[in-house]
């Protein structure tokens, strides 16, 4: 079960509207403090930006919703980002936009629409990716088993999370929670039983939305 949708990396985006230049920049965090911290990091780079506007939700419910129009109109641009994440289902996520005036004013309208677009340019550089409850597992296995395995996981069942090469293979393997045995059978049957589990339980884990 999906228990929320957050992005993939940090990542940032821009584009130019009747002249004013919007510079998305978005970072996946899991508090306020953060947050915080990434807000300053733009505002000390773009200190000579007319806005830098930001926009942040985290928890697993929303719980924290914050932003802040940093002068322009009430309502305008902080706020609507916020109203888009929610709607998205996006959270544990900070968005800034940086705005350079151009001249040409966009109203009350064009304010929401600049913003919220440029906030939605960011996303889609970062991906959008589900964060569910899995299987996880670290299983230990010998080198002649690994290609298999890597084949066996495009199947859809098990995903790859990490290789560690070590003395033997080790790899980091995650599936729904409900194809655990399916999945130590596999693991079983592909290495005539001399794969080893050596931890495994139940964690939050993120998958590419396509695949969630």
């Amino acid at each position: 079960m999906i228990r929320y949708k957050t992005i993939q990396r940090e990542a940032q985006a821009e584009q130019i509207i009747d002249r004013s230049r919007f510079i998305a920049y978005v970072r996946p965090v899991s508090s306020k403090d953060e947050a915080d911290v990434f807000l300053a990091e733009i505002r000390a780079k773009h200190r000579d930006a007319t806005h830098n506007v930001p926009a942040m939700v985290i928890g697993d419910q929303f719980q924290i919703q914050w932003a802040s129009d940093d002068g322009e109109p009430q309502g305008t641009s902080g706020a609507p980002m916020v109203q888009m994440l929610v709607k998205e289902g996006l959270t544990n996520l900070v968005v800034v936009v940086t705005r350079y005036f151009g001249g040409v004013k966009l109203g009350t309208g064009g304010l929401v629409r600049a913003y919220t677009s440029s906030a939605k340019l960011g996303l889609a550089e970062a991906g959008i990716c589900a964060v569910k409850d899995m299987y996880v597992a670290q299983v230990k296995l010998d080198y002649t088993y690994l290609s298999k395995l890597q084949n066996l996981a495009s199947t859809g069942i098990f995903q790859i999370n990490q290789v560690f090469y070590e003395e033997a293979v080790r790899v980091i393997l995650a599936a729904e929670p409900e194809k655990e045995a399916e999945l130590k059978g596999l693991v079983s049957d592909l290495t005539s039983g001399t794969g080893v589990f050596l931890e495994e339980g139940t964690e939050l884990t993120s998958v590419p939305l396509e695949q969630a």
